[in-house]
């Protein structure tokens, strides 16, 4: 029975890891998304290309909000300046980023009412979508507890147990969601 606990702990396991890993998308996906006041992480993720290597801005630059709407990156090395505003441009965050050869200031336009909205959109699609990638893990999750249950014969109550377990924890990383996702309107609503 230790060996049948033991599959059983590793499919639950690896279905919790999934979904953390789903919910943790979702929460960068968010970031990515610009509501009242713009945030260091909207350009964090942008990738230059660096001497043949892919490099995130972060790593190439001092990243600084000079106010709600601008955000100033001013890198370390003046020859990565021309990529860095490349990248920012091709990564269409909802404005150009404008370089005076030493820094890239990059000025945001203040929300409209109907921008809001759409972002409101964004977000909910978003998030509806990590909530269908989990419960696609749950799905899998039960398969394999059923094909654990077909090479060892498993009580019905075991089984039972472990799938009640697996809708607690779809349950619980649905629940955050549903959470994050009410306090990302909230802020993209808010003026």
């Amino acid at each position: 029975m230790d060996y049948l606990n033991d599959k059983l702990n590793i499919v639950l396991s690896n279905y919790e890891e999934k979904l953390n890993k789903r919910f943790e998308y979702l929460k960068n996906e968010f970031v990515a998304i610009r509501a009242g006041r713009v945030d260091t992480r909207l350009v964090e993720r942008v990738t230059v290309d660096y001497f043949g290597t892919l490099t995130p801005i972060k790593n190439l630059a001092n990243i600084s909000c000079a106010d709600a709407r601008t955000i100033v990156i001013n890198p370390w090395d003046a020859s990565v300046l021309s990529p860095m505003v490349k990248a920012l441009n091709v990564a269409n965050l909802g404005t150009a980023p404008v370089d005076d050869g030493r820094i890239i200031r990059m000025v945001f336009p203040q929300l409209t009412e109907e921008t809001r909205k759409d972002l409101v959109k964004k977000v909910r699609k978003i998030a509806e979508e990590s909530r269908v990638g989990m419960r696609n893990e749950r799905r899998e999750a039960i398969d394999q507890v059923k094909k654990v249950n077909n090479e060892t014969k498993l009580s019905e109550d075991d089984v039972k147990n472990v799938e009640g377990d697996i809708q607690k924890m779809l349950d619980d990383y649905i629940g955050n969601v549903d959470t994050i996702l009410a306090q990302k309107e909230k802020d993209i609503m808010t003026i």
